[in-house]
């Protein structure tokens, strides 16, 4: 899966950065590679299933699909 990363140089130093098809996945960091750091683990946590998401009836599967 290949993503689009925004990176914007932030007013108190360092950089914000965003993922614009994930709304509200956002983090920043001081530096370019800390900032790709911590957008891949907010985007991991993002994308991270909670199963008290939903509830499941009697006959549904449920699978995974790794991307």
């Amino acid at each position: 899966m290949k993503l689009q990363i925004v990176l914007e140089p932030s007013d108190e130093g360092g950089y914000t950065v965003y993922v614009p098809s994930l709304p509200g996945c956002i983090s920043e960091g001081d530096t370019v590679d800390e900032a790709m750091e911590n957008i891949r683990e907010a985007i991991d946590l993002y994308l991270e299933p909670v199963e008290d998401d939903w509830i499941a009836k009697e006959g549904i599967l449920v699978k995974e699909l790794a991307l």
